[in-house]
Order: structure tokens, then C-alpha cells, then sequence
């Protein structure tokens, strides 16, 4: 069996985004990608697939052009998505789509969720930005595929770096997050949920959409991420 230690690493990852409430029923799905072969490969759900029941061999392992490799069952519809966000951020090595809550609400909404707090700031370095809407060319071309071109285009537009943004909200759909493993990036769609759930609530309070100041904003995410961090431990 090919990559049998991603496999089991995307295995857990997808039954961590239905344990923690972030993918009712089978709405979501992870990937994982191993970049050194002498071709990059993705591991990722098969489509439709309950959490419960998945077994590593179940997974499906493709190229970066969505050609199987090995595997029985059909991968999750979202793969073309996955693997353009693999080509186009090469310092990723998991993808996560949820249709959480409140994440997905502000997509649905067409918002990005300001950075209001310090918990956003202490994850993301910015905004969570929210991408154009497909057009109706995109959806009829292909509508999966053109989901990751979109949100590779904002970031390229925006100059993001995406480990400092480790997300986005797809308008009118969901979330996606990523991280340098499928671990990491579950973890990244766990908090981004959290703080799209205290956004809305803050937003309801009257909290003014600018936030808190640039200067807390920088000094909390570069606490945690930046070349003199002090969290955690060394």
C-alpha cells in the first residue's frame, strides 16, 4: 500500500474534522501530500464515505493532476480544489474543507471576519478574507477547479503569505484552511471556527469592524510565529 504513514495521518485528520463538530454527516474532507518522490502525491478522502467506517485503505492517492494512483473508490469531489492549492502553495502540506457553522456563514454572507481580538491575531495575520464569487464561465468551465483558482488568485493579488493566512472563506460556500501537515491544517479549521463563532457574537455586541490596533494585531501573531517568538516552548 502506497504512503501508508500519510495514510494514516489523513485517516486521523478526516475523523478529527467530524469529531470536532466541524463536518456533519460527510460535509468535508482532507488531504495530505508527500513531495519527496520524484512526483508529489495526495492522499485524500474518498467521496461520501462515512468518518467512522474509513479505513486507511479506503484513501485515495493521486498526482497533482488527479490521476489515481492506487485506489478502489472515487476521491472526494473537492480534489481539484486540493490540488491547485498544492501547486500553487508549495509550502503546504495538508488541505482541509469543512462547511462549519460559523465560518460558513460569514462565506455565505460574502465577509471576511475582521480581526477583532487577539485570539485572531494570535493564528491568522489579518483578516480572514473571503474570495470573489465564481462567475458563471468558472462554474460551467470547472467549477471545482476554478474554487482553488479563485482563492489562489486573491492571495496572489493580495500578496498573502499563506502561512500566515492559513485560510479563507470560498463566497457563498465554505471554508478551507492548510497547513505544512493535514494535522496542522485540522487544527487551523478548528480555530478559524472559534473565531468566526466569536466574530459573529462580537459583531452582534457592537464591535467596530476595524478591530483592534495594527500594533497588538503584529505584536500577538509575531509572539507566536515570529523570529523572536516567546510562546511555547524551544
Amino acid at each position: 500500500m502506497l504512503l501508508e504513514s500519510l495514510r494514516n495521518d489523513v485517516l486521523h485528520a478526516n475523523q478529527e474534522i467530524a469529531r470536532r463538530g466541524l463536518a456533519p454527516h460527510t460535509f468535508g474532507n482532507v488531504s495530505g501530500i508527500d513531495r519527496t518522490g520524484a512526483r508529489p502525491l495526495v492522499v485524500i478522502k474518498p467521496s461520501g464515505v462515512d468518518y467512522a467506517t474509513m479505513q486507511p485503505a479506503d484513501l485515495v492517492v493521486t498526482d497533482l493532476d488527479g490521476n489515481i494512483i492506487e485506489g478502489a473508490l472515487r476521491p472526494s469531489s473537492d480534489l481539484d480544489t486540493h490540488t491547485l492549492l498544492y501547486r500553487e502553495f508549495p509550502q503546504i502540506g495538508g488541505v482541509v474543507h469543512t462547511h462549519s457553522e460559523f465560518a460558513t456563514s460569514w462565506a455565505q454572507a460574502g465577509r471576511s471576519i475582521p480581526c477583532l481580538g487577539t485570539t485572531h491575531a494570535d493564528y491568522f495575520y489579518g483578516p480572514v478574507p473571503v474570495t470573489a464569487p465564481l462567475s458563471a464561465e468558472e462554474v460551467a468551465e470547472a467549477y471545482v477547479r476554478n474554487t482553488g483558482a479563485v482563492i489562489a488568485r486573491l492571495f496572489q493579488e493580495r500578496q498573502l503569505d499563506p502561512l500566515a493566512v492559513p485560510g479563507v472563506l470560498v463566497a457563498g460556500h465554505a471554508p478551507f484552511t492548510w497547513g505544512k501537515t493535514a494535522a496542522e491544517a485540522v487544527e487551523h479549521a478548528d480555530i478559524l471556527e472559534y473565531i468566526a463563532r466569536m466574530a459573529f457574537r462580537s459583531v452582534l455586541l457592537g464591535a467596530p469592524e476595524a478591530g483592534i490596533p495594527p500594533y497588538v494585531k503584529e505584536h500577538h501573531y509575531t509572539r507566536k510565529h515570529g523570529p523572536k517568538a516567546t510562546y511555547g516552548q524551544q
